[in-house]
């Protein structure tokens, strides 16, 4: 096999140990190993990358082991050009495997160029990721403290969440405040709190309210739930906040992938902070579309078709555009993906429709973030103004054209005949 990197470096990173093996392959194609070993702390690892630069080794290849790899990241990327591989990739047979063995498979499969390169945006996004993922975190914390408080109205007898859309609503909330404060609470008290649509449900609100048994651990559960539940909210709008400062580089983009419908200014930095701007890291399209997990897989053997389904890729991306697409085709200012999901939805049902709708989205944002041009694919104006065909306006065909229509049909012409009328 062709040798692509003659001096390159595998690594095999722990929590607290990292094995490293320089390959050096020499022209007649000999390839020597060098083996050392470092502790993950901060002065071991400058000293590997002082090693691997006096051994004049400027490529290097680890696996994404947990998030251990990071800090080794952090130091070494200014100085050495590092590939971060899947260990998928770089699996090593079962039953001989040691960590200098692993490095030096890692080694090996790297000075061939057979690992592929996982995609690392630059620190300015990674930053921007970071924030986005744990303010992701944060709202499904939230969401386990809302199921945790609707469990506590069915252990207390309180059946308001039956009777209101919202059960944290404005409303809902404060006639919540009002019980859990208040130990002489009435539901005729309820009233003064009912706003809009929910004055017309008053009736039902208050029997919703008639004679709850709210025991003393249910109502310190509640409790805490609720001011852990206004917490949460403090700290998402910290984190927006501070998003909204780092993406400020982005202005122009983040407006320009606004144009699409159903995507907003929120949605845009969460997306960005995944798949960063730079879409030269992505072959095509469909190369970042298989990346976000929003691509059919391939599994096919002796002719045989097995599951296509899209792959498990893409855990922060893939769910943030179904909400995209869900919105866009809500969108009533433009209904551009609208009418693209009524056609999908009739042959392929609403899952895989949706799916295809987010599919769209994201070949949409790759072709904004790589032109920088604003939303307008190149079927909008047919879809959205339709010609719509005159009938009594269609030409019928004469005679040399009629002759040359038999003729692509298979007919033989010598056998026509005029009849006595047209002689």
């Amino acid at each position: 096999m062709k040798i692509v990197h003659p001096i390159c470096c595998g690594m095999d990173i722990h929590k607290n140990i990292i094995v490293a093996t320089i390959a050096t392959t020499d022209s007649k194609g000999i390839t020597t190993y060098e083996q050392a070993t470092f502790s993950t702390m901060n002065r071991d690892v400058i000293e590997l990358r002082d090693w691997l630069i006096s051994r004049n080794c400027r490529l290097a290849c680890m696996e994404s082991t947990g998030k251990y790899w990071i800090p080794i990241w952090n130091i070494l990327e200014s100085e050495i050009k590092l590939t971060l591989a899947h260990p998928k990739y770089t699996k090593a047979i079962k039953g001989k495997k040691t960590d200098k063995k692993d490095s030096k498979w890692i080694a090996d499969l790297f000075k061939h160029d057979l690992v592929p390169n996982s995609f690392i945006p630059p620190s300015d996004i990674r930053q921007l990721r970071d924030l986005s993922r744990y303010r992701y975190k944060l709202t499904y914390i939230k969401v386990s403290e809302k199921n945790r408080i609707q469990n506590c109205f069915t252990m207390s007898n309180i059946r308001i969440d039956s009777v209101v859309s919202d059960p944290f609503g404005k409303s809902a909330r404060l006639i919540m405040n009002d019980v859990l404060n208040n130990p002489n609470f009435n539901p005729e008290d309820s009233k003064k709190y009912l706003k809009k649509s929910l004055i017309k449900k008053e009736e039902q609100i208050k029997e919703a309210l008639q004679d709850i048994n709210v025991t003393f651990d249910q109502h310190l559960k509640m409790n805490i739930a609720y001011d852990h539940m206004d917490k949460i909210d403090e700290y998402i709008k910290t984190i927006e906040q501070n998003l909204n400062i780092l993406a400020q580089p982005y202005d122009s983009l983040i407006d320009l992938m606004c144009t699409i419908p159903g995507l907003q200014r929120r949605s845009s930095i969460s997306i960005i902070a995944e798949t960063g701007v730079d879409m030269s890291q992505f072959t095509d399209a469909k190369h970042f579309a298989s990346w976000a997990g929003l691509a059919p897989t391939n599994n096919e053997s002796a002719n045989k078709k097995k599951s296509v389904r899209i792959s498990h890729a893409g855990v922060y991306l893939k769910p943030l555009l179904v909400q995209v697409a869900l919105n866009s085709i809500r969108d009533s200012s433009n209904n551009y993906f609208t009418l693209k999901y009524n056609i999908l939805k009739k042959r392929r049902g609403h899952k895989k429709a949706i799916i295809a709708i987010a599919r769209m989205i994201l070949v949409s944002i790759y072709h904004i973030l790589l032109t920088s041009e604003a939303f307008h694919p190149y079927d909008f104006d047919e879809l959205m103004n339709p010609i719509i065909k005159d009938q009594t306006s269609s030409k019928s065909l004469n005679e040399e054209d009629a002759i040359n229509y038999l003729k692509s049909l298979g007919y033989s012409i010598n056998k026509l005949e005029l009849s006595s009328n047209n002689e």
